[in-house]
């Protein structure tokens, strides 16, 4: 398979493995929390919506230990390296966040703008991929600026047998009255590359109705169906194509649409007839899906929605004041990617957050369906509460259509809004006299030790957080407590050892991985030998707490 080389790739080739995990923080005055049957605001959690400020790269890697291969669509509008600056979303290489990131990472002065463009999105898809389901879909907005380059990138992180197809969007309606109008083309379609995780990806797809079946005999309702011809091209085809059916053969260079093997069911049952000296068979509902569908068309025109008109519809939403966006995608749109390629309980993730339409998408669909799909968005510039969470409140809230109406009903909803904390690393331990939560805490050594994230972490007296799919018994012998840690309770001891083993048979495991800061036997071989691995937790962690 061809490979696209670019200035940087060797330097960003794997600095997606080396990027830090870090805590998320959050910031209960930027939430909105769900509320109690009593009406009660509820305290914000990591376990709802989740809307994360800060460098969706460092966001995508504090993401895995909880989301890793349990993301089921992924969409992103990344900059589309265009040049053009002044905008909200600063869509140029030039812009200050891309700048610093590129001058710590790559280091180079020499990067061209593309070359920039794609080392910003590799380390970004590389982690993507892991945070994809196995039935998972990627959506990537682009245009003719980076279509070509993303499209190799792509098939080399996901290979090309995972390139679902582009999807062209008629993003304008409107000339651009440009000086150069002569000497370009009038830019009206956009893209959206589709990649899956899996070899054959299935969509859902909208309903146009059931089939009818008019007829009745002593056997049922039925409908008639043709038996169609197709051309065989001049060869006459594969032979079980071609037969004759009651006495009727395809013409010459044709052949029938339906195998002899199908045929022959039908004429075993009695179910094909002739009429007007062609062959019919009698369709029951048994035979076929009954429910019409429509196709996922590789194309969505304006009447899905433009630029301009997702700008006005933001422009609504936000009470026609400025918000600096000249380039929106239209809710609808995202929202039909959202149908084709989840369910009613899976998780969607934006890392180009932008002004939020992605979780307005996943709230209207929601509630167009009863489904209760979650969202994650991440947003890195100084917008992502006024703008991209402003948006998400309102449309929960309620907003008016136009400035004389009065309030339209909200969409049921809530989020948690996220900063990105300090990195999960000694040095930051120690400096910061901080202590992760419990789930946090739980959730990072799982996934380091096996690549797997855990359904659910519960805190409970025998410290058992689960099992592997090998069996394994895992338990964190922690709580972010400096009277804890500096009590003989933290220590993996013979008590401790007992109540993990009934623990491990009642889970029916032969091995148990235990992460604590310390052990009171002779040594780990001690352990091993009764089916139990010690791992000492971060030395910060008990170095803080004077252990």
């Amino acid at each position: 398979m061809p490979v696209l080389n670019f200035k940087g790739k060797s330097t960003v080739y794997s600095h997606h493995l080396g990027v830090p995990f870090r805590s998320l923080e959050i910031d209960e005055k930027k939430s909105l929390p769900k509320r109690s049957k009593n009406g009660k605001k509820e305290k914000p959690s990591l376990d709802d919506n989740l809307i994360i400020h800060g460098d969706n790269l460092h966001a995508l890697k504090t993401l895995l230990p909880r989301y890793a291969g349990k993301v089921k669509c992924i969409y992103i509008d990344p900059p589309y390296n265009t040049g053009n600056e002044g905008w909200k979303y600063n869509d140029n290489m030039k812009s200050p966040f891309i700048e610093e990131w590129l001058g710590k990472v790559v280091g180079s002065d020499d990067l061209e703008r593309h070359d920039k463009w794609l080392c910003m999105m590799w380390s970004r898809l590389q982690l993507l991929k892991e945070l994809l389901s196995d039935d998972g879909i990627l959506f990537v907005s682009c245009d003719d600026n980076e279509q070509h380059n993303l499209k190799q990138v792509m098939n080399e992180i996901f290979d090309e047998d995972r390139f679902i197809g582009s999807i062209g969007w008629e993003s304008k309606t409107k000339t651009q009255n440009t000086k150069d109008s002569f000497n370009k083309l009038q830019p009206k379609i956009e893209y959206i590359l589709c990649y899956s995780n899996k070899e054959k990806a299935r969509f859902n797809l909208y309903s146009k109705g059931k089939k009818e079946y008019p007829e009745r005999d002593n056997k049922g309702l039925f409908r008639y169906h043709l038996i169609e011809e197709m051309s065989a091209q001049g060869t006459r085809g594969r032979d079980t194509m071609i037969f004759p059916i009651h006495g009727i053969n395809p013409k010459e260079g044709k052949q029938w649409q339906w195998g002899l093997d199908t045929i022959r069911k039908f004429e075993e049952r009695g179910d094909i007839i002739i009429k007007n000296a062609k062959p019919y068979l009698k369709m029951r509902e048994k035979d076929e899906r009954s429910q019409m569908k429509k196709p996922f068309w590789a194309f969505f025109s304006k009447e899905e929605g433009t630029a301009e008109s997702a700008k006005k519809e933001l422009n609504k939403i936000f009470g026609y004041r400025n918000h600096g966006f000249e380039t929106v995608k239209p809710m609808n749109m995202i929202k039909k990617l959202i149908f084709h390629s989840t369910n009613s309980n899976d998780v969607i993730l934006d890392s180009f957050a932008g002004s939020g339409t992605t979780a307005h998408a996943v709230l209207d669909l929601n509630k167009e369906d009863g489904g209760n799909r979650k969202f994650i968005l991440v947003e890195c510039e100084d917008y992502a509460d006024k703008i991209t969470a402003e948006r998400v409140r309102r449309v929960i809230k309620g907003v008016p259509k136009a400035k004389e109406e009065k309030l339209k009903k909200g969409l049921d909803g809530s989020f948690t809004y996220c900063t990105l904390g300090k990195e999960i690393n000694e040095e930051n331990l120690i400096k910061g006299k901080s202590l992760p939560t419990y789930k946090i805490l739980s959730s990072y050594v799982y996934y380091i030790a096996i690549g797997q994230t855990l359904e659910k972490v519960n805190e409970n007296e025998d410290f058992y957080i689960g099992k592997s799919d090998k069996n394994t018994a895992f338990f964190v012998i922690y709580k972010p407590s400096i009277k804890f840690l500096r009590s003989r309770e933290s220590a993996l001891n013979i008590d401790r050892k007992e109540k993990i083993q009934k623990v491990m048979n009642q889970n029916k495991c032969k091995k148990a991985v235990v992460f604590a800061p310390v052990h009171y036997f002779d040594s780990a071989n001690e352990l091993a030998k009764e089916g139990i691995t010690f791992c000492q937790l971060p030395f910060a962690i008990y170095r803080i707490a004077g252990v």
